[in-house]
């Protein structure tokens, strides 16, 4: 195939902002759960709810880029 029969390819379009939420929900969920079930934050466990804090974090960062809707951003619905 030559250079010029190649197509040029196109970006797909995904949900961004919906498939953020969807992940942040789900870290609120993993952070409440560690936090009513004693197995899931005691012992060798105890650095697990510090972990769903740090994705809920990070990703209300990541949704708040998105939103922003600069840059790569602003292609990301």
């Amino acid at each position: 195939m030559s250079a010029d029969e190649v197509e040029a390819l196109e970006a797909l379009h995904v949900p961004t902002q919906r498939i953020v939420g969807i992940g942040l929900v789900l870290w609120g969920v993993a952070l409440v759960l560690t936090l009513l079930v004693p197995a899931l934050h005691e012992g060798d466990r105890s650095w697990w709810p510090w972990a769903c804090v740090a994705g809920l974090v990070l990703g209300t960062v990541g949704l708040l880029y998105v939103r922003r809707g600069r840059g790569n951003a602003s292609d990301a619905h």
